[in-house]
């Protein structure tokens, strides 16, 4: 197998394994308890929150833990609507994922568009502040799609000049490009362990020391009254060593570019065809989101598979057919186009030689498609 699907999720690295294993076993005890050895855990969690701080360059105390970037992102915006009660409107991007576009959706929502590349129109993003009315304004960090960053600084300021809290869904940034929310008027970022080789299931929430914040869950006061639940000390304890792993593993970025630079060439060399999707200079390090002309992405997926290549579509599966990618179809992108496109993800495990067969594979499932499938109209089933 060769896994070319990083942006969906990432192996555990070992070392996070290793430090979450004892707290499986035999530390067991709860960091709410008064005696040893429930401090213990509690120092193991204060620990991680250090650890990830540093990797967003935040204070301890401005980290909070939650279940993954869904919570995050969805603690994020009930805080912000529930301290603004008169402000019913949320201003976001046509191309945010789709835990801050199915709120949207359901809300007075202000959608900023983007254009062909991905970038988004700051004009628009301005225009939308100009009353009111907006209680809070989200804007993802990376498109998990097709990687290209989007441009936090000029945005939360933009956002800050009316006053307006600004929050960052920056799970698919976080570990992967340097993120920091230091010198940014930005009140919340969202994150997420396995996106940078830690567990699933935990995640973290960075509020502002000096912004008001509801939570969401009441109960036992854990995380400073900001997320009720007895904590998730193996989680988070992996969370901890992942982002102490990554904040190290930052300066390695540009092998990364390498990488990808290679596995796309090499792909180029052989069907000159080939696009790429969203800015190719202003995106993740190790994203390529590809555009296979005449060829169907779910047949593509599907003989890369039997193959051992794992990547994904640049959209989703409903009821056993692709549709089309929502982030393309807002780039302007046609229907065919999105149908054709393809999202392969890089890591720092994956090797030369995995690229070069990755690239033998992929060009023999183009080259194959297009025999059985000329028009590109078709679907392969199996």
């Amino acid at each position: 197998m060769i896994y070319l699907d990083n942006n969906a999720t990432t192996a555990v690295a070992p070392e996070v394994r290793e430090a979450m294993l004892p707290w499986l076993g035999e530390w067991y005890g709860n960091p709410s308890a008064g005696y040893r050895f429930g401090k213990q855990a509690r120092r193991a969690i204060d620990l991680a929150r250090e650890q990830v701080a540093s990797l967003i360059g935040a204070e301890p105390e401005e980290i909070v833990f939650t279940s993954g970037g869904t919570e995050s992102n969805h603690s994020a915006l009930h805080s912000a609507f529930a301290l603004s009660p008169d402000r019913p409107a949320l201003l976001t991007s046509t191309v945010e994922h789709s835990a801050i576009q199915e709120i949207a959706q359901n809300v007075a929502a202000r959608l900023a568009p983007v254009d062909s590349l991905g970038h988004l129109d700051l004009a628009a993003w301005r225009d939308h502040l100009g009353d009111d009315s907006v209680a809070l304004a989200s804007l993802i960090w990376a498109n998990n799609e097709t990687g290209v960053l989007s441009p936090i600084r000029a945005a939360a300021e933009l956002t800050a000049e009316r006053g307006v809290p600004f929050h960052s869904d920056a799970v698919q940034a976080v570990g992967k490009v340097p993120v920091s929310v230091r010198d940014l008027p930005i009140q919340a970022l969202s994150l997420s362990a396995h996106k940078f080789h830690g567990p699933k299931g935990i995640g973290a929430l960075f509020v502002n020391r000096h912004a008001r914040f509801h939570p969401t869950l009441l109960g036992g006061g854990q995380e400073s009254e900001r997320r009720s639940g007895t904590e998730n000390v193996p989680g988070i304890v992996g969370l901890g060593v992942a982002a102490k792993l990554a904040w190290e593993r930052l300066a390695l970025a540009s092998e990364q570019n390498l990488l990808r630079d290679a596995f796309e060439d090499g792909l180029l060399a052989q069907l000159p065809d080939l696009q790429r999707n969203g800015d190719p200079g202003l995106r993740l390090p190790q994203t390529s989101n590809l555009y296979f002309p005449g060829v169907e992405g779910e047949g593509l997926l599907i003989l890369l598979d039997h193959a051992g290549i794992c990547c994904s579509p640049g959209s989703a599966c409903s009821t056993g057919s692709v549709q089309p990618s929502r982030i393309l179809m807002a780039m302007g992108q046609s229907k065919e186009r999105a149908r054709g496109s393809v999202r392969f993800s890089l890591s720092h495990l994956n090797t030369a030689a995995e690229v070069e067969a990755a690239v033998t594979a992929v060009v023999g499932a183009v080259h194959k498609l297009r025999v059985v499938l000329p028009s590109g109209g078709g679907r392969v089933v199996g």
